[in-house]
Formats: C-alpha cells, structure tokens, sequence
C-alpha cells in the first residue's frame, strides 16, 4: 500500500467489485489483453510513426526491463511531462507494468511547479522531451534536480546531453522479480486544479480507473473502428480518459497524437486518418467552428465533438451541429473522479444548455447549500459526490482532506451547480478561489504568494474577469511598497520565479488600498466589480 492514500472504505470496495464496477485487472494487463485480442490493429499513431497493439505492448515491455534495470520499482514516483508523443503512452505503461506511479505534469509547467511535485512526491525520475514549442526542458530538469536529492534519473525523449536518452532503455524484456502490482493499487498520481496554492496530487488506482474508461467507452459508443484525435495536452484527465487515449486503447480503437490543436494541424490528420471523436475546451472548439465555416471545411468521419473544461456557452454549443455535422457531447468532470456526460442520443436542447449527468448507475450526487443541506430540485448549490472512481482522498494531505470530503466520503468538487428534472447538472460556476482560464485552472492563492515575495509588492489579490474567448482571464490587484512598478516588471518577475505562462496575470491594476467585507478580509467580489468600471490596460 502506497504511504499517504486513503482507501476506500472495505463495504464500498467489496461493494463496487461485486456490482462488477471493478474489474480486478491492471492497466498492464489490460494493455496484454488488447494486444492478444487486437494484435495487428492500429494503436498509436503519431507523426509518420505508427504501433500496432502487439507492437505497442512488445516496446512496453522492454521499456519497462530498461526501467527496472536503471532501479525503478514498485511505488516508485516518476514525473512524466512529455507533449503528445508516442513516447508518453509507452512510459506509462511501462511504469504500470511495473508498477511504479507516474505523477503527470503538463508541458506548460515550469521550475516552480516541477520542483514542488518532485519534493512533495519524492520522484526518482523526470522524463522530458530534449525541446518543445521553443523551450529546452534539459535545462530546467538540472536545476530541478539541483534542488531535489531524491531524484536520480532524467530521462530525455531525444538529444539527452548529459542525461539518460529515453531509446537507449529499450532493451530485452526481463521476467521482473518483485512483486508486481495488483488492481487495487494507486497506478499514479494526478494534480488537482488547486484552489489553495499548488496543486494537490490525486491518487488513482488500476480498478477505479479503468472502471471509469469503462463507462465513459459505453456511454460514448466507442470500438474497435473508433479513432480519437488528441489535440489537448494528453497528461490531462480529460483527453487521458474521458475517453481520451486511455479509453481508445480500452476499446481497441485507434489513438491519432497531435502537437497542436490548430485547425490547419487538426482538420488534415482527421481527413487523413478518418477521425470519428475528438475532444476540446469552449476556447478552441470556438476557433474549429470559425475555421470549418470560413473554410467550408467538411469532416465526413467525425461523429463526435466532445466540449469540456469550462462551461461551453449554449449559442456556441447550437452551432456544433449545423457547422460540422456532427453530434456535440458536453463533457464535465475533474481528476478526483466524477465524470458527466450529455449523451449521443439526447434531445439537442439538453446537449446544449447542459453540461450532461453521472456517467455511472453508482455515482451519487447531491445539491447542498452552505449548511450542507440538500436543495430543492433546480436550485444551485455545492455539488458533492461519490462513488466508484470518485476518490476518497489526496494523497498526503490530512488537512485538506478534511475540507474537501465529507464525513460520510463525499467529495466537495467546489463547483455550484443545480440538477434539471432529468438529472442533468448545469454548472454555474466555482465555489472556490480559483479561475478556470480556457480549462487552465490557476489557484489564485498560489499567484498571490509569488506576488508578495516581490520587494515591492505590499500586499497582492488575484481575482478573475470574464473574457468571451477564454470564459475567464486573470487580474492582479497590487499594492506597491512604494516603488514605481509597471504591470511589464511585474510579469516578467513571474516569469523570472518559473511560473507557468498562464498563470502569468493578463492584467495588472496598482490600488492604494483593498476593499474589504465586514469580518476584515479582502472582498474580491468588490475588486471584481472595479474591473467592470475600467478600461483594459
């Protein structure tokens, strides 16, 4: 059992495998029985690269032997921050195999966020690519490992340097000789949004996680004939597994990895490749509807557009259908688990002003207001939940742990939302200080502390503002110590702290003072209300 992770408790666990949620296999073995059952069908294709299933799982295993023979073991923590490559879907499943734990960071993390996740999860390896979008990450893991002692390994996709070249572990499949791991195991560990400072890791094991590829594979009548398109970062939970790659590789359908998610990228891969179901957030999907209709752009193949992260707004939403011809599926969900869907088959005006129900029969919701008491039918309030593969906890985080669960193991998602009579959630907003910038969530907390380092900052608030493009964007509100800062210092400052770029506030306002609410504390509702009353800087 992997130190830190609350379990489910034994009458939920024994409950979810008799109902048959959980299916008592590894994500390993789930790759080997894809293998057997669809050897020489397309898995992963990537560039001009292509990996049949048999393909796919052969280069696992001697990943996984190179692994091993390099010391990683069971429980072992390793950072995964590679783009869309063919690259993270065999480390992954080597680490499976292995049962080490990949803890996932996105391409656009930097020095901050990357050191944190290594001391707090105690990696012992940090696996990169050489370059990508201008940026050399071999830099950037040495003076992560600088600071952090217990990580040995940097792992390099592509010109290594001084560290280890990811090809050079390939190397001839070994029968391990620890003990492997077991369904109930965590197989590795996301990040949360984080709306209090860094980002909180989540633990997933092999039963809940696959139940909950399962599930979204039914609901989103995936098959072997399915082809997804990953234009979204795939270390994400939504393009990972909503149904994402994982759901694809799941069903036995076919992965197509993108590097960019531009219409001139996009639509010839799914011309060329017969694209059925892709998934992007409300900014982007955006961007694909301007270009399909400026364009008179015709994706024959695609049946599904799927829309997540942030709220899609319904007169964009009316327009999937007519403009692509195809069906839009609203997706809604969060890495600590519960995941909704609208479904293929429902009436267009649920697809459009709702943002779908639970996508399992085990899955238990509940509306409460500020005393935990639940609400009428149709009234906004908190949105709790549990279930299957919905977790029970973060990982080493007691005192949050306490916040975010209810005693009875309801997870408190943050989010306001009410429930139509059909059981649909409409998602009014965030609960929490935090701002959903185009699907990047940035925990203003987190901006404020960097802020408040800066000498000339007295005192620093974060707050969101509403953006037609994005659905919010981010102001900073600072009182200076007495210096003459600019907004232009103030960035680069944060750039300077290795703070990823859309956390970078895209407006800065200097006050003499913070409005404040009765109790004494700042009211960011007022500093919001100031934005409406001045002009963009």
């Amino acid at each position: 059992m992997l130190p830190g992770y609350q379990a489910w408790p034994e009458e939920f666990a024994e409950l979810y495998r008799q109902e048959g949620c959980w299916e008592g296999i590894t994500f390993g073995e789930m790759l080997r029985q894809r293998a057997d059952g669809y050897g020489n069908r397309t898995a992963i294709i990537s560039g001009g690269e292509q990996l049949t299933y048999a393909e796919l799982d052969r280069r696992v295993d001697q990943l996984a032997a190179g692994l091993y023979a390099k010391g990683i073991r069971q429980y072992d923590r390793v950072i995964i921050q590679l783009p869309n490559i063919t690259a993270f879907v065999e480390v992954i499943f080597a680490l499976f195999r292995l049962g080490a734990l990949p803890v996932f960071a996105l391409p656009l993390h930097r020095k901050s966020e990357i050191e944190y996740f290594a001391q707090f999860s105690e990696a012992v390896a940090y696996l990169i690519p050489d370059q990508d979008g201008g940026f050399d990450y071999r830099k950037l893991a040495a003076e992560v490992q600088a600071e952090v002692p217990s990580l040995r390994h940097i792992i390099v996709a592509g010109e290594a340097g001084a560290f280890t070249n990811l090809e050079d572990l390939y190397i001839d499949p070994v029968q391990l000789k620890d003990d492997q791991p077991v369904s109930s195991d965590v197989a590795f560990l996301q990040l949360s949004g984080g709306s209090t400072g860094l980002s909180k890791m989540i633990p997933r094991t092999h039963d809940d996680y696959i139940y909950s590829l399962r599930r979204s594979v039914e609901v989103c009548g995936l098959g072997p004939e399915s082809v997804y398109l990953a234009v979204l970062p795939i270390a994400h939970n939504y393009p990972l597994s909503s149904p994402g790659i994982l759901g694809t590789l799941y069903a036995g359908g076919t992965v197509v990895l993108s590097r960019g998610s531009s219409p001139d990228e996009a639509f010839p891969l799914m011309k060329e490749h017969q694209v059925t179901i892709t998934a992007l957030v409300p900014p982007l999907a955006l961007i694909w509807l301007n270009a399909a209709a400026a364009r008179g752009t015709k994706l024959t193949a695609l049946q599904v557009l799927q829309v997540g992260g942030a709220k899609f707004s319904a007169e964009v939403a009316g327009r999937v259908r007519p403009v692509l011809g195809c069906t839009l599926q609203q997706v809604f969900g969060m890495a600590e688990g519960l995941v909704n869907y609208t479904r293929l088959d429902d009436p267009e005006h649920l697809i459009i002003n709702t943002q779908g129900k639970p996508m399992s029969p085990y899955d238990e919701v509940r509306i409460v207001d500020d005393e935990d008491i639940e609400v009428e039918l149709g009234q906004s309030g908190h949105l709790l939940t549990r279930g299957p593969y919905t977790i029970r906890g973060y990982y080493k985080a007691e005192e949050h742990n306490s916040k975010s669960f209810t005693t009875d193991g309801f997870y408190r998602t943050g989010d306001i939302a009410s429930l139509t009579p059909e059981g649909y959630l409409v998602v009014e907003g965030r609960a929490k200080d935090q701002i959903n910038r185009g699907g990047d969530k940035v925990a203003a907390e987190e901006v404020e502390n960097h802020l408040l380092a800066h000498p000339g900052v007295h005192d620093a608030a974060l707050v969101s503002m509403p953006d037609e493009y994005l659905g919010e964007r981010s102001c900073a509100f600072i009182v200076p110590s007495g210096e003459n800062l600019t907004a232009a210092e103030i960035k680069s400052y944060l750039r300077s702290r290795g703070l990823a770029s859309y956390k970078i506030p895209d407006r800065v306002e200097f006050v003499q003072s913070f409005p404040k609410t009765g109790v004494g504390k700042v009211s960011k509702k007022a500093l919001r209300e100031m934005l409406t009353m001045k002009q963009p800087i």
